[in-house]
This record gives structure tokens, sequence and C-alpha cells, in this order.
């Protein structure tokens, strides 16, 4: 079963919330409000939505990339860890 099938719930009520914080942008927007309240509002939005895309992809190499069915050499585990590493950092 894929990463985002078996997760699919979770990762459901994260993009919820997101819309949630795209529309409080809408709504400060409307409202005229500080621009420096509203750019702090798109950064977390922009920090959510990194952290989503990092899980997603973190789930494929795991599940898509490093065959789940066999276990893995030491290599592989150690490159695959790597890489989510990287995405991690490049992503914050």
């Amino acid at each position: 079963m894929a990463h985002t099938v078996r997760d699919k719930q979770k990762l459901i009520r994260r993009v919820q919330r997101l819309g949630g914080q795209v529309e409080a942008i809408k709504r400060a927007l409307v409202e005229e409000q500080e621009c420096g309240d509203i750019m702090i509002r798109i950064a977390t939005v922009r920090g959510a939505l990194d952290s989503l895309m990092a899980e997603i992809v973190e789930g494929h190499i795991r599940e898509h990339m490093v065959d789940p069915g066999r276990k893995p050499t030491a290599s592989e585990s150690r490159a695959a860890g790597e890489l989510i590493g990287v995405v991690r950092r490049y992503v914050r």
C-alpha cells in the first residue's frame, strides 16, 4: 500500500489546515491588515507546505525508491537516509 494511501487522513487534515491558513491570508488582505502581518502568514503557509512536501518525498523514497518488499542493503539505507536529510534541510 502506498504511503499516501496509508496516511491519507493525516495528509488530508494537513491540507485542510493549509487551506485555512490561506483563507486567513485572504481575510487579512480584505481587511487591509499590515503588510508585516500578511508576510508572516505567508511565511507560515510556506513552511507548512514545505513540511508537507518533505513528508511526501520521504515516503516516496522509503516506499518506491528503496524496495520495502526486500531488506535494503546498508548502502541503500544509508543513501536513502542521506537523501531524506538533504530534502528536509532544503525545504526548511
